[in-house]
């Protein structure tokens, strides 16, 4: 009441300076202390906040242990992240490879027509087609061998020939006709050759057998056979694949 009293005293004016002064001083001074009690109310209201916060996280991942993940389900798919091995090396060994002409030129069972016939077409270049695979059960891959004209790729012959023990060839299979064409196929022997009429052409035979042998024992058998006409009828004439030569001594 008496900063009501001293503001409304004009006459005293030192007296009022000194009081207004003091109460000038004690805004001052309030307003300070105001300052502080608000800054420090702030200051408490953060770390309650803070600790609120941290509250509510220790909590969410006490009672889920999916922490800030419990408003939705979680992806249960395990990520797999395939990484390539360095060292993916085939460790399967190549087959030994062969002189393909050399063991046709002495070999009993090729034809003495074929052995003489077998000619490099240029240079040292022969029409010789060799594939290595397994077929016999051996423990080394069989070779099949085609030989064919130099001309036009027209195939006279097909042969089969089984690695020994010994590291020498034997010949188990062997057909002998034009446009015969042998290949391995999953562990089969599968022939096939062209099937001409009279009035055909070398290069537009009337339709083909394609016959597929299996290894049984010691021979190859005929497992399946296949003809197809090339649009017109095949006839009577139609020559088919003779029967494979047998292994000697059978």
């Amino acid at each position: 009441m008496r900063g009501l009293t001293a503001s409304g005293d004009s006459g005293n004016s030192n007296g009022d300076g000194e009081r207004g002064g003091g109460r000038d001083g004690g805004g001052r001074g309030a307003a300070g202390r105001r300052g502080r009690v608000l800054a420090g109310r702030a200051a408490s209201t953060t770390t309650l906040v803070g600790l609120a916060a941290f509250g509510l996280l220790v909590a969410g991942c006490s009672t889920g242990g999916t922490g800030t993940r419990d408003e939705g389900p979680a992806g249960t798919q395990p990520v797999v992240q395939a990484t390539p091995s360095t060292d993916a090396r085939s460790t399967a060994k190549p087959p030994p490879r062969i002189d393909a002409v050399a063991l046709l030129k002495r070999d009993p069972k090729v034809s003495e027509r074929v052995r003489t016939d077998l000619k490099p077409c240029s240079g040292s270049e022969y029409p010789v087609d060799t594939s290595y695979g397994t077929m016999t059960g051996g423990p080394s891959a069989d070779v099949v061998v085609n030989v064919m004209t130099c001309g036009d790729s027209v195939g006279v012959g097909t042969y089969v020939y089984h690695r020994r023990g010994n590291g020498t060839y034997e010949n188990v299979f062997a057909v002998e006709q034009p446009a015969v064409y042998g290949t391995i196929d999953r562990g089969d022997l599968v022939v096939t050759a062209q099937v001409y009429e009279k009035k055909d052409s070398v290069e537009s035979p009337s339709g083909e057998e394609v016959i597929t042998y299996r290894w049984a024992g010691n021979r190859f058998i005929e497992h399946d056979r296949v003809h197809n006409d090339f649009n017109q009828t095949v006839g009577n004439g139609g020559a088919g694949l003779p029967e494979p030569s047998e292994p000697a001594g059978n």
